[in-house]
């Protein structure tokens, strides 16, 4: 057995394309329409880590996605969440769950799906601003 990938529907694929590259980092892999099935997907991974991917499914008929939170989350360990947080922030994304603890961060995509950030290896030191600010909304 092998993982191969987690599928996300998304309401605007380029909305949700510079989310999860230019804001998250990772690396847009692929993407093909089918006309056939009227959806287009689009395939990224982390640069150091191209099997496991995230697949985007966008349906060209408009639709109301609804009940993200029960989905769960998807995971990315990072070499300094402090400074993926100051990324993220300067992409105008909203810290969630700051991470106060030097380990753990939480971040919403444009349709709503719930990113954890966690730190390779060990917690860093805790340092302000992230020590000190409290959470916002659900993550």
């Amino acid at each position: 057995m092998k993982y191969l990938h987690t599928m996300v529907r998304v309401t605007d694929l380029e909305a949700s394309i510079r989310f999860y590259r230019d804001a998250l980092g990772l690396e847009l892999v692929r993407q093909y329409e089918v006309a056939a099935g009227r959806f287009t997907l689009a395939y990224l991974a982390a640069p150091n880590d191209p099997e496991a991917e995230l697949e985007l499914t966008y349906n060209w008929d408009p639709e109301e996605l609804t009940g993200a939170r029960n989905f769960g989350h998807v995971a990315y360990a990072v070499e300094n969440i402090y400074e993926m947080c100051e990324r993220l922030q300067s992409h105008g994304v909203t810290i969630l769950r700051p991470p106060r603890d030097g380990r753990m961060a939480f971040i919403r995509s444009p349709d709503n799906i719930s990113i954890e950030l966690l730190q390779s290896g060990p917690s860093l030191p805790p340092a302000e601003p992230w020590a000190s600010m409290p959470n916002i909304g659900q993550w």
